[in-house]
């Protein structure tokens, strides 16, 4: 991997590592068992704070055969312009939702997305990074 490669992995690092302190101060303050829009919200506000640019609801059209359709597809947040967030209030993390993250990111092109299940006792135990095309 060249310098600048490396210096983008760097910065995405430093990104997910900051969301997901957000999550955990969150999380701290919350506990779990609450809806996810709650989460979402007070999550918002914590990146707010924290200075870390995000949109919340990013529409996400799907391309079908050359034609751009608006399939109600939503992103809970995308972080920085490069990290997607889903938010989670379930009692695990499934493969579905990993494929839906995933699908998000190609659709998106994005590299790197958050799954963040914050119904757990401890929220380490409900975070997943997955990476898409980038070597790390």
């Amino acid at each position: 991997m060249n310098g600048s490669g490396i210096k983008i992995v760097q910065e995405i690092n430093k990104t997910t590592e900051s969301i997901i302190g957000a999550a955990i101060e969150v999380h701290k303050h919350l506990g779990p068992g609450l809806l996810e829009s709650a989460y979402e919200e007070c999550l918002c506000h914590e990146l707010n704070l924290r200075n870390i640019p995000f949109q919340r609801q990013v529409p996400l059209p799907v391309v079908y055969k050359g034609t751009k359709l608006d399939c109600g597809y939503r992103i809970d947040i995308l972080a920085n312009n490069e990290v997607v967030v889903e938010l989670k209030s379930i009692e695990a993390i499934m493969p579905i939702h990993e494929a839906q993250t995933l699908t998000y990111m190609k659709l998106g092109n994005w590299k790197v997305g958050l799954i963040l299940n914050f119904n757990v006792p401890i929220l380490v135990k409900g975070v997943k990074r997955l990476v898409l095309g980038l070597k790390e």
